[in-house]
């Protein structure tokens, strides 16, 4: 009964010892003093491709602008006229109907995005 009782003792820390071992290694392989999530996100943000697009509407209430856009080649989407929501909506405030902008677009949990955009003359 003792040989039994410590066999089975020693197979249970045994055990124990390498769940600790595969949660530390774990643990160690993130690196908790890099960026914030949301400069990471920026950053990529500034890594996308531009496409050239011309305004065909604006929706100040919904922050969407319809364009008639160029080949957006990270989304690997062809030139169309489509509707984007806009990241931030203070950028809609200068727009117009027939204005070219150039602009970075990514689709963020489901909806195509832009999320950076200026104009051009």
């Amino acid at each position: 009964m003792i040989g039994l009782f410590t066999l089975t003792g020693a197979a249970t820390i045994a055990l124990g010892l390498s769940f600790a071992s595969l949660a530390l290694a774990q643990h160690q392989g993130h690196d908790h003093g890099s960026t914030p999530a949301s400069a990471t996100a920026s950053s990529a943000a500034a890594e996308l491709p531009w496409a050239e697009a011309e305004i065909r509407r604006v929706d100040l209430a919904a922050g969407k602008l319809s364009l008639r856009h160029g080949e957006i080649k990270n989304l690997e989407m062809p030139p169309m006229t489509m509707v984007f929501t806009v990241q931030d909506k203070t950028h809609l405030n200068d727009l117009k109907v027939g204005d070219r902008i150039r602009f970075t677009a990514d689709q963020i949990q489901g909806t195509y995005t832009v999320l950076r955009l200026e104009k051009m003359p």
